[in-house]
Order: C-alpha cells, then structure tokens, then sequence
C-alpha cells in the first residue's frame, strides 16, 4: 500500500474506535454529553486530517452532535468492512507465503469446461490475498471519501476558518488596488509624456519661430492653431481614459456607447440592466470594457466586438468577446490590473483567449 492509503487506514479504522465511543457516548451516556462530547468532536476534526479533510472550530453543538451520530454509523460499518477485508487478506497472504516456503502448499485441480488446470494452493491464496488486498485499498477510499462527503456538509470549515480566509482575500485585494493605482499612473504619466507633452513643447516651438519671424508669422501661428487643436483633442482623450464625465452624468450604457463610438471597428452593445448599480461597480465594469476592447483593437486584430451586460441572481455579469486571433494574456498589465479591481469589490473575472478569439467575463455583485 502507498503511505496516503496506510495513512487513510489507520484513519478509517481510528474512526471504527471514536464511532463506537460516539455511539456509546449518544446512546447510554447522553446526559454527560456536555462533559465528553466536545473532546469526541476535537477527536474526529484531527482523525479528518487523516482522511485528507482538515475542519475548523466553530460550529454550533446541534449540528456537531449530528453529525456524531451519523458519522459514527459510517465509521463503525465502515470501518468494521474494512477490518475485516485487511484481516483476511493479510490470512491468505501470509499463510500462502508460509505454505509456499515451507513446502506444505497442495495440488489443487480446477476443472472447467473445456479447461482442466492444475495449481498449488499456495498460488490461490496469494492470488486470493492480493484480490481482497486491491479491494480493502477501494474500501478505504470509500469510506474516506464518505466521511469527507460528510464533514464538508455537517461541519465545514467554521467561522475562525472563514475568517481567517477573508482576512487573507482582503490582505490580497488591498496590496492588488494599491499596484492597479500606481499602474495606471504610470500610463496616465506616459499619456501625458508621450502625447500632451510632446504636442504642447511644437506649439511652443511654433509660437517662438512666428515672433522670431515675423514674414513666417501669419504660416506658423496657423501651424500652431492646428497643433493647438491637436492638443486640445489630446487633452480630451487622456482625460477620458482616465475617467469619462458620461458615466456619472449619463451612466454606464451612454459610457459604454462612447467607448464603442471611439473603437474604430464595429462594436455591438447589449444592455440588459433593470437598474443602476453601485457607482463603484459601474467604475469597474467599464473599465473592464474599455480595456477588452482597446486589446482586441489593438493586439488581437478584431473585426467584430460584443459587450453584453445582464444580471444573474443579484449579479451584474459584462462578457466582452471579440472574433480576433487571440493570444490575450491574463497575466498582462491591463488585465491583472482589472482583476484586482475586480476581485476588490468580491466579485469574479476570466479571460478565454483562443485561435477563434478572446473572451473577457467580470461578474460583480449589484450592490
């Protein structure tokens, strides 16, 4: 037997001695089940580590005590299965081994129709042994996978547990809104350098040629009316990369069309919200279309982009899918930063990328 499966052993058959105290404890000793019942429960919540299922206090004693009794009929059945599979087995095999090394194994005839074998019974009851051996393996992962089944539905992990997992998602959350936010300065820094920036240093450099040059001035200073207008629309972009005014004036579905308006291909917008929802979700569900639909624009050369918006049971789900080559990265800048600000606010994100294109799926709670 490997080690899990010996260790899984000893928890079933550990299990057939608590079942018993349980069952004594529950049926002859009830009144003193405040006193011993608790120790019981520790017991089996560290036999379960045994079995591959590892539980938390924190249960309330109706539901533990439930599930004593229930288990504690699994663990005796189970467990005295299993004894007896694991004692015979190790019959037939060490008395075969016996017979074989002492010479004492018999002539056994088998005679079938049309087949007439002849063997020792050495050699049938190691094959025996080795039969009941494979069988007593299955029997113990049974019996633990049952006892598993059991734990999850009448114990849980416990509220300490759960705690101490909200903890660990809300530590994790916190560090991930901190990196989106210095992420996404560092692209408002490069909008800024890379396009204001560079557009505001050639008008001045035009506004300066025209007062050096007086016969070149009435040229330049309409060069730099253009470049100022180039400026300006510059301006309005980096300003509506980083928040749109739509979306708190006009809500989300006027956000949404802007970004389809501005996409260069043809984006198809499906709405199918009742209501509003929270400020905060509406901020993250339309980042999460803009983004999709700037990478399937700009990386994945799609012709055809869909965004459609439902709500299932007390969810807000925004699936943005797009017919292009693929190739999205979930670990990438812009999607990671997504899905932190995603998984801030407890909800879900996804990303399916293939050769027939890439599928982005958020779901947030409505409120």
């Amino acid at each position: 037997m490997s080690g899990n499966i010996g260790i899984r052993l000893a928890g079933v058959l550990a299990g057939l001695v608590t079942g018993l105290l349980a069952l004594g404890l529950l049926t002859l000793a009830w009144p003193a089940r405040a006193r011993w019942g608790p120790a019981v429960l520790r017991a089996e919540r560290r036999r379960l580590a045994w079995l591959g299922r590892r539980t938390d206090e924190g249960r309330a004693p109706p539901p533990a005590y439930r599930y004593l009794a229930i288990r504690a009929l699994l663990g005796v059945t189970g467990g005295y299965a299993v004894l007896v599979l694991a004692f015979v087995s190790v019959l037939f095999l060490g008395g075969s081994v016996w017979a074989m090394a002492t010479g004492d194994s018999q002539v056994v005839s088998l005679a079938y129709p049309g087949v007439r074998l002849e063997t020792g019974s050495g050699a049938i009851g190691l094959s025996l042994g080795l039969v009941l051996l494979a069988l007593t393996a299955a029997a113990v992962e049974l019996v633990a996978w049952a006892e598993r089944r059991l734990a999850v539905r009448h114990l849980g992990p416990g509220t300490q547990e759960l705690m101490r997992r909200r903890i660990a998602e809300l530590t994790d959350t916190r560090l991930g809104i901190v990196r989106a936010v210095d992420d996404e300065r560092r692209r408002i820094e490069r909008d800024l350098h890379d396009g204001v920036q560079q557009r505001g240093v050639a008008l001045a450099m035009l506004l300066g040629r025209a007062r050096h040059s007086p016969e070149a001035a009435p040229e330049l200073v309409e060069q730099a009316y253009a470049e100022s207008r180039r400026l300006l629309d510059e301006l309005r972009s980096v300003a509506w990369r980083v928040y749109p005014t739509a979306l708190d004036e006009l809500g989300l579905r006027a956000a949404l069309d802007g970004v389809a308006e501005r996409a260069g291909v043809p984006v198809q917008v499906r709405y199918g919200l009742r209501e509003r929802p929270l400020s905060e979700v509406e901020t993250a569900l339309y980042f999460v279309a803009r983004e999709a639909i700037t990478n399937a624009v700009k990386h994945s050369g799609a012709r055809d982009i869909l965004v459609d918006l439902r709500e299932e049971d007390g969810t807000v789900v925004m699936t943005v899918s797009d017919d292009g080559r693929g190739g999205a990265d979930p670990a990438g800048g812009g999607l990671s930063g997504l899905a932190r600000r995603v998984r801030a606010l407890d909800g879900s994100f996804e990303v399916r990328s293939g050769a027939d294109g890439t599928t982005v799926r958020a779901a947030l709670p409505c409120g």
